[in-house]
């Protein structure tokens, strides 16, 4: 298989693959007789089902949970993130206790995850007519891995889902019952494993099949289920499966993770999404970079995430200590905060990158509150190589799904839950691993309480891993979203402006002149679960929320 996403698909394959909620339009050209005579029809296949229903250039709203509305922009539900469009954007209604079940991405959520779970039933319903051999058995684990990690997604915000492992008729998918969210996760740590068992290594994929599950995949899979069920002895030992295998590392550059020619070329990224300029590229940049380099300025960091990097030290930061240089905001700060994003005066493709209150509205450079500009007065850095952006609809970008600096702080933390004593080794072999990445180089952590150790690690997975798609769903598992998703959202501090306290609609109360960008009310417990679409409650009453 070419890497993905590099493929040209045949047409009539990929409408083959299309499917819709739950099975209403069930396929029967897969079954086939002689569809499965030849193992080109099979990869074919396969690559339309990994590739799923991600949106090639730009996406205008959620199309997959791997796209990068679906992935990046799931931040913009966080205290790390804001669309500049407002509060009543979409993704930011879901934190703000707001969210329906007639919410549009809401439903383009579920429909894509049943899209791809659609693919893989019926591609599992036809594989054991194709020859019996080593193409079949990788196959039909890849198949098992793509449904398995959608049912995951499922279970992780709606909860209680249907659980549909066959192709359905019409008729039967408009009555199938809900399963418990117990039942789905643990049906999902099965699925990972035995995929596992069939898939190739991490180190036994070539070139040429670049982006393909491995076995490292499934493994952190599973690993993430065990995590979301509770069962913290199960996620340290798959976890360590991987450690253990000795094939991944920490690469030694942060910002290289997500560059094309060197994000799919090292031994951190165990699964991801590769995009190629002018073939299916990534529309990324022309939604998020600023005015000033032909973007629309729509994702933007908050000061939340700002805020989060430590000193270079490695104390926490403080707008009182003197090492905060209002002028420089990534002086003396983690490394990773510049590979991140960056700010008022920072220099991004070769300019200067101008953003203040006191700054003209014609050229996009004021802080307001109707400008098409960073509502929060940060942008994004990750994932841009800024020397090289020629496309800004169509750029080439490496997505990490899975990284090895996620499994070791993963390990780490199922190690701490499980009441494992927190040994200095295993500090140094997971967390302080990850801090001492060669062009980051913070400085170890010491191991302490139990604490201590929760407190370490929930801000390295934050900051380590910020607008990857995770941190939404770290808060909900640990239960702390209601806690820190209410209250005001700020953004870059101003003391030096002269119009801040005149152009703000709140003073910061602090005195750090942060900007004001709106609140977040995150509805405890109501808004820890996703409602079923509307559209399929209507459907079939037995996915109604009152049953």
């Amino acid at each position: 298989m070419k890497p993905l996403y590099k493929i040209s698909l045949a047409l009539t394959v990929v409408a083959a693959m299309q499917s819709c909620d739950l099975e209403r339009t069930p396929l029967t050209s897969l079954s086939s007789d002689n569809f499965w005579d030849n193992s080109k029809n099979a990869t074919l296949a396969m690559t339309a089902i990994y590739r799923g229903s991600i949106t090639n250039g730009l996406e205008y709203s959620v199309s997959d949970f791997w796209s990068y509305q679906g992935l990046q922009f799931m931040d913009h539900m966080t205290d790390n993130a804001f669309d500049r469009r407002g509060e009543n954007s979409p993704l930011f209604i879901f934190s703000s206790g707001k969210l329906q079940s007639n919410n549009a991405q809401l439903i383009n959520f579920w429909s894509s995850a049943y899209g791809r779970i659609g693919r893989c039933n019926r591609f599992l319903d036809g594989i054991p007519a194709m020859a019996d051999g080593p193409d079949k058995t990788r196959l039909t684990a890849e198949a098992r891995f793509l449904r398995a990690t959608q049912y995951h997604y499922l279970a992780s915000y709606f909860k209680d889902v249907p659980l549909v492992t066959e192709p359905l008729t019409g008729e039967e998918s408009n009555n199938v019952s809900k399963t418990p969210q117990a039942e789905i996760l643990a049906w999902c740590a099965n699925e990972f494993r035995e995929a596992a068992a069939d898939l190739p290594r991490f180190s036994e994929i070539t070139g040429s099949e670049s982006g393909r599950a491995c076995r490292q995949a499934a493994l952190a899979f599973a690993g993430r289920t065990y995590m979301l069920m509770g069962d913290w002895t199960n996620g340290a030992a798959v976890y360590k499966e991987i450690i253990d295998l000795g094939e991944n590392a920490i690469h030694s550059s942060y910002s290289e993770l997500f560059l094309s020619g060197t994000g799919n070329s090292n031994k951190e990224n165990i699964f991801y999404i590769e995009y190629l300029e002018n073939y299916f590229g990534w529309g990324h940049p022309q939604q998020c970079l600023s005015a000033k380099d032909g973007g629309w300025s729509l994702s933007n960091p908050a000061a939340g995430i700002f805020e989060e990097y430590e000193f270079a030290d490695g104390t926490p930061f403080s707008y009182d200590d003197p090492r905060y240089n209002p002028d420089n905001l990534g002086e003396n700060r983690d490394p990773r905060l510049d590979y991140t994003i960056y700010y008022n005066g920072a220099t991004f493709k070769g300019t200067e990158y101008r953003m203040s209150p006191d700054y003209p509205a014609s050229l996009k450079e004021r802080i307001d509150y109707s400008s098409e500009a960073s509502k929060t007065g940060f942008m994004w850095r990750k994932f841009y190589d800024d020397s090289d952006i020629n496309d800004l609809t169509s750029y080439s970008v490496v997505v990490p799904v899975i990284r090895y600096a996620e499994v070791l702080l993963s390990y780490f933390e199922c190690m701490l839950e499980s009441g494992q004593p927190i040994s200095q080794s295993l500090c140094d072999q997971t967390i302080n691993a990850v801090r001492a990445r060669a062009d980051v180089g913070m400085p170890a952590i010491t191991a302490g309480s139990a604490d201590q150790m929760r407190q370490a690690l929930r801000h390295e997975r934050r900051v380590e891993l910020v607008y990857e798609g995770i941190h939404y769903w770290d808060l909900l598992r640990w239960r702390t979203a209601h806690e820190v998703l209410t209250g005001e959202i700020w953004g870059a501090p101003y003391p030096n402006s002269e119009l801040y306290a005149t152009s703000t609609k709140v003073v910061d109360p602090t005195g750090n002149c942060r900007w004001y960008v709106g609140r977040r009310d995150f509805r405890n417990p109501q808004d820890y679960q996703w409602p079923i679409p509307l559209s399929e409650q209507n459907i079939n009453p037995n996915l109604r929320e009152d049953k």
